[in-house]
């Protein structure tokens, strides 16, 4: 049944109205409440040391996210898509325990297997921080980002299916070679994607990380717990320009996601 014209528009204005009182309204105020006072004084506070570092230190961390996820993402989707094994639905369920565990609890299990009494907590002892340092923040946003590749690529993997990585083969092709001559250029869109994703996520990323990380401005605060600690100890219009900025970088993310989605798309 197709609905009538009036219908039609009013799920529309519905739809606009719930997008913009979710989103459009809350980043508009942010907006407003960082440049109220003039762009120079947001210039200011976004270029404190205490900011600099943060965005440093967010970046390192994706630096190091990313390529681990790649690695291991392009593995595990591989695995999951070629490979017939016993535990393939655990391995299936464990790549999506992210998206059904909150991050704070992902935190505090890191804390209770890295930390001084936790069943790691040997690593600590020997003299290398785990929690409450870099170490541990890379590892909680590890397990936050781990789906994001694998779920990209590996519908990929599904859909190319395995005859031209056969046909390599049978034409004397290693499996390198089949690797990075067939199956790369295949996935190379969905990897990309996920890669955006992953980049995505672990910029914002809050719950997992302020759990292990110790909070010190210019050692172990991103930028999302910047905001956190500018808001807590009442500096809202530095808050304001923390979130700004890091709203500026999921805009970019957010664009690059729109890109390579189009270019993944074959047009018809």
């Amino acid at each position: 049944m197709i609905p009538s014209k009036p219908a039609r528009y009013s799920m529309r204005v519905l739809a606009l109205g719930y997008v913009a009182a979710l989103l459009l309204v809350p980043v508009a105020l942010i907006l407003y409440r960082t440049f109220e006072h003039g762009v120079g004084l947001f210039w200011d506070w976004i270029t404190t040391p205490a900011a600099i570092s943060a965005l440093q230190l967010s970046l390192l961390i994706v630096v190091i996210v990313v390529p681990l996820n790649v690695v291991f993402g392009v593995g595990t989707a591989l695995a999951l898509a070629r490979g017939r094994f016993r535990g393939r639905g655990l391995l299936q369920a464990v790549v999506d325990l992210p998206f059904a565990v909150s991050p704070v609890v992902v935190g505090t299990a890191l804390i209770l297997l890295w930390g001084a009494g936790g069943w790691l907590g040997f690593v600590e002892s020997s003299g290398f921080r785990v929690i409450f340092a870099l170490p541990g923040m890379v590892l909680a946003t590890l397990f936050v980002t781990l789906p994001f590749v694998v779920r990209e690529v590996e519908p990929v993997l599904h859909e190319i299916g395995v005859e031209q990585e056969q046909a390599a083969a049978t034409l004397g092709a290693n499996g390198w070679q089949t690797f990075s001559r067939i199956t790369l250029p295949a996935i190379r869109w969905g990897l990309t994607y996920g890669v955006v994703l992953t980049v995505a996520r672990s910029l914002g990323e809050f719950g997992a990380v302020i759990m292990v990380s110790s909070g010190l401005a210019g050692k172990s605060q991103t930028l999302t717990l910047l905001v956190n600690a500018r808001h807590a100890a009442g500096n809202e219009y530095g808050a304001y320009a923390a979130s700004t900025l890091l709203m500026g970088l999921a805009l970019v993310t957010l664009l690059l996601m729109t890109l390579f989605n189009r270019k993944r798309t074959p047009s018809k």
